[in-house]
């Protein structure tokens, strides 16, 4: 409904008639392609990763099969060869029977046609008792229900019963009662076709929104789920995989839910912040009805405090809604991404003093005497950050962690962006890439979730969630591979994970089960060849030199050392002797990095 909204106010504008999603054409080429491709995610029932890969088998190309898709994946068909036979079937793998190669009867083409000659649903054992055997319709039912509840007395009268109506209608004894044991053994995994059919056409109505209306229906999907911290990262990695644009919650566009504007962009919407309820958001949509805020100043003295406290505010600059409003801002996402954390920073620095300003404002007007002297001496265009601009910058963990906290997701990088280079040299797959195999697989992620509990020994084990930025996957330690990986299991700790990857049954997605965990200090202690730093003479000078020789003592290894060195007359590379080897620790990694920039310190692997 709010995809619908949002589309028909858009074709309001250029004059189209409203959409009917009911009158939607059922055989629409582009939407079967977006399904035989399984990009399905958002689309209902079709989204996890178990239904994606029976979709890639199948290929449906018809509302029939869609139906189909929601009557076969369950685990009975599954487990039974119903699916593969469909399939194959469907395919031209598999002859084409009525419904078996041994036994078949043509008068049942009609009903089981649909299915490519499998009996799938509830309805068509019933259909096949009243045109073999001349069962009423209320007869039919009863069988059904009879086969559902196996009970082998009441069998054996309705295999009498039905082998006795098909000799009215001439039909052989051997094959109805070969027919009826067929029917008898599907009969259980049978799904109301009324429902699958109900299912199937809003899998379809989803799938054709999502392939002609991409940014309305995944902003309206994104509203429905934004509470849903999971479902959310998962939205927002398949709308970039989509390719639309995705802005941060901004207090000047954003509104309650997501929604999508003029350009065709999703805009976040505020109610997605934790801790930013409706109250809040009805502050800030009526007070911009008198035109955009300028600045923090502004926002705070428009608002109505009393709806916005200090905690919502901060959430506010954390998660980005505010950003717009700070001095640094910039309106090209690279020029901005430089700068970003400097404006995060001011706004966070300048906040307790504009709601102070806002707060003395507010108590002037309420005392009915003018502020005599407020504005005399404030110029138009003054820099309300002058006394703030010095203050010291995020550094991406804290502004990621920001993020995390306000919105349960990283929105302008992931922390694993710091080691995405070096990660590649000994975990090349990522999370949304790893398929079933017997063979080892090694992947690198940061622990979001972590529980643990005992197994029927008394043995502790663990279970992580682990998020690459591509996706997520639940992990599982037994015994020896948790004790072994213990120390390193702390949530939001960055580790690379060895393992077998299977099929979760119970949660239609991928599992695995890890041997082996890895700190990334051990990856790079096992391979790296040394650490490198690009250094010129104006780096070590005096203070900066003990400083560094200190660091390097109080973090002592076996990972060799190489320096760049340039100076106004020579360019030397220079390799520091073995006394001087370091273990290369994120602590380490980032302090050099904050005192000679990101570019000039690196791990150099073999």
């Amino acid at each position: 409904d709010w995809a619908l909204k949002t589309i028909n106010r858009d074709r309001a504008k250029v004059d189209e008639p409203p959409l009917d999603i009911a009158f939607i054409p059922l055989d629409d080429k582009p939407t079967y392609q977006l399904l035989q491709k399984a990009e399905t995610t958002a689309v209902f029932q079709l989204e996890s990763r178990g239904m994606k890969e029976l979709i890639k088998k199948l290929k449906p190309d018809c509302l029939e099969d869609l139906i189909a898709l929601v009557a076969l994946f369950r685990p009975g068909p599954l487990q039974s060869g119903m699916v593969d036979d469909f399939i194959n079937r469907k395919h031209g793998r598999a002859e084409l029977a009525y419904p078996h190669s041994d036994y078949q009867y043509e008068g049942l083409k009609p009903v089981l046609a649909p299915t490519y000659g499998i009996i799938l649903y509830q309805e068509q054992v019933m259909q096949i008792a009243q045109v073999m055997a001349g069962y009423t319709l209320g007869g039919a039912d009863m069988l059904r229900r009879a086969m559902g509840k196996k009970k082998p007395e009441e069998m054996a009268k309705q295999r009498g019963g039905f082998i006795e109506g098909c000799a009215t209608n001439n039909i052989d004894a051997d094959l109805a009662g070969n027919i009826f044991d067929l029917v008898e053994k599907f009969a259980g995994y049978g799904f109301n076709k009324s429902h699958s059919a109900a299912y199937g056409l809003v899998s379809y109505q989803t799938a054709w929104l999502k392939t002609h209306y991409p940014a309305p229906f995944m902003a309206a999907v994104l509203s429905a789920d934004m509470h849903n911290t999971d479902k959310v990262v998962t939205l927002i990695e398949e709308i970039r995989t989509m390719k639309l644009r995705l802005d941060a919650p901004d207090v000047n566009t954003s509104e309650f839910k997501f929604t999508v504007n003029d350009e065709g962009r999703i805009i976040y919407g505020l109610g997605a912040i934790k801790g930013v309820g409706e109250g809040p958001v009805e502050a800030i949509t009526e007070a911009r009805q008198d035109g955009p805020f300028k600045d923090l100043f502004d926002f705070c003295a428009r608002v109505d405090l009393k709806r916005i406290n200090k905690r919502t505010l901060d959430g506010l600059i954390r998660s980005g809604a505010l950003d717009r409003l700070g001095p640094y801002f910039h309106d090209e996402p690279k020029a901005y991404q430089a700068s970003i954390d400097q404006n995060r920073a001011v706004l966070l620095n300048a906040m307790e003093g504009a709601i102070k300003a806002a707060e003395q404002t507010a108590r002037t007007h309420d005392s009915g005497h003018a502020d005599l002297f407020g504005g005399l001496f404030v110029e138009e265009d003054a820099d309300v950050y002058a006394n703030h601009r010095k203050a010291k910058e995020l550094t991406l963990k804290e502004r990621l962690k920001g993020e995390k906290d306000t919105l349960g997701l990283y929105l302008t990088g992931h922390p694993i962006d710091e080691y995405e280079g070096e990660i590649r040299r000994f975990a090349r797959q990522r999370i949304i890439d790893l398929k079933p195999a017997r063979d080892t697989q090694t992947v690198a992620g940061m622990i979001i979730a972590l529980r643990v509990m005992k197994n029927k020994k008394g043995d502790k084990m663990g279970f992580i969630t682990l998020d690459d930025r591509s996706g997520r996957i639940e992990a599982s330690l037994f015994a020896d591979a948790f004790h072994s990986a213990q120390s390193l299991l702390q949530t939001d700790a960055m580790v690379v994970v060895e393992g077998e990857v299977s099929n979760d049954d119970f949660s239609g997605g991928l599992r695995l089960r890890v041997k082996r965990v890895m700190s990334m200090e051990d990856a790079r202690t096992n391979l790296a060849e040394s650490l490198r730093l690009k250094l010129q003479t104006k780096d070590l000078k005096g203070d900066q030199l003990r400083w560094l020789g200190e660091l390097f003592k109080r973090h002592r290894g076996a990972c060799p050392i190489t320096m760049e060195y340039t100076s106004p007359d020579a360019k030397a590379l220079l390799q520091f002797g073995e006394t001087w080897r370091i273990d290369p620790a994120d602590a380490l990694i980032q302090a050099l990095r904050d005192q000679f920039g990101r570019d000039n310190v690196f791990l150099q692997y073999r």
